[in-house]
């Protein structure tokens, strides 16, 4: 038996042995897994270092007391970005903002890609299935963990970001969208809500990635389709033909975080986008399961 092998047997014997936590052991068991290979490692730190470069370039562009996104070309600033100099908790909100168009969501992608056709593909798909937890139940554990990765994966840019924040910039006081001051304890809890937002945000694209990668024995294939279909709708968001068939893709309200830093909150878009992706879970959780549970799996 190969190491792989051996170590998914090692897997199933845990589940069978706690039986009575059977969900919470399963659970743990795979986000585990999940966390110690290399792909998913490399991602977070992909993740933790766009808020560095970010922060790094404001700071030289601003170093002759010229406005962020302002130098030279008179250009368009990005959202955000113009009140990083004044308010280093903007780097929060200008890290989401820039990762989570692609970055983000490629990186879930690619874990949820890989969660069921990798182990096909490593050949202990077979062996996580002798525990007695059965198709369903590890499918729901493949989702969980992928549910977490999202959160995790946000919390890394949101960490990296407030540590660069603070390190470059003041922090204080800070002005939001409609023009009123907020306390930075205000400020703090609205970049904690902002962050648990977008990880739900991504909770379409890792239900997705997880019927993909139903389809296939090939982790490469799966996490390939998955951030294809991401670029894809991407695309497809941007082109003003479409505008009839927009509203249904799953994001094209990521953005919507924004208005979590208006006085009042706007909540129209921001409900849009959670029913959405809970469509999104619903629709592919259950392609994903009906696949799945009548699948013959050989590897």
């Amino acid at each position: 038996m190969s190491r792989a092998e051996t170590a998914a047997a090692v897997r199933a014997e845990g589940v069978r042995g706690a039986r009575p936590l059977w969900a919470l052991g399963l659970f743990r068991s795979e986000l585990t897994v999940t966390l110690r290979r290399w792909r998913p490692l490399a991602l977070l730190a992909v993740l933790a270092a766009v808020p560095v470069l970010v922060g790094i370039a404001v700071k030289i562009e601003t170093g002759d007391g010229a406005t962020a996104g302002r130098r030279g070309g008179g250009g368009e600033t990005p959202a955000f970005m113009a009140q990083i100099t004044n308010n280093g908790l903007f780097l929060v909100f200008t890290a989401l903002a820039a990762t989570l168009p692609f970055f983000l969501p490629m990186a879930v992608g690619v874990v949820a890609g890989d969660a069921l056709a990798g182990e096909a593909n490593a050949g202990t798909l077979r062996y996580l299935l002798v525990a007695p937890a059965g198709r369903t139940r590890l499918l729901l554990a493949k989702y969980a963990t992928a549910a977490a990765f999202c959160l995790l994966a946000t919390f890394v840019v949101t960490v990296s970001a407030l540590a660069v924040g603070a390190l470059l910039f003041p922090l204080g006081d800070l002005t939001t969208i409609s023009g009123t001051r907020i306390s930075l304890a205000d400020g703090l809890t609205r970049a904690l809500l902002i962050a648990l937002v977008v990880a739900v945000s991504l909770l379409g694209v890792a239900a997705l990635g997880l019927f993909v990668s139903t389809l296939t024995d090939s982790g490469i294939a799966a996490m390939a389709t998955t951030v294809g279909l991401l670029i894809t709708v991407q695309i497809l968001d941007q082109i003003p033909q479409l505008h009839a068939v927009q509203p249904y893709l799953f994001s094209h309200y990521w953005l919507s975080f924004a208005d979590l830093m208006r006085d009042p909150v706007y909540w129209e878009e921001l409900r849009r986008n959670l029913g959405l992706q809970g469509l999104y879970v619903a629709v592919f959780g259950s392609a994903a399961w009906a696949r799945f549970t009548t699948r013959d799996v050989t590897a």
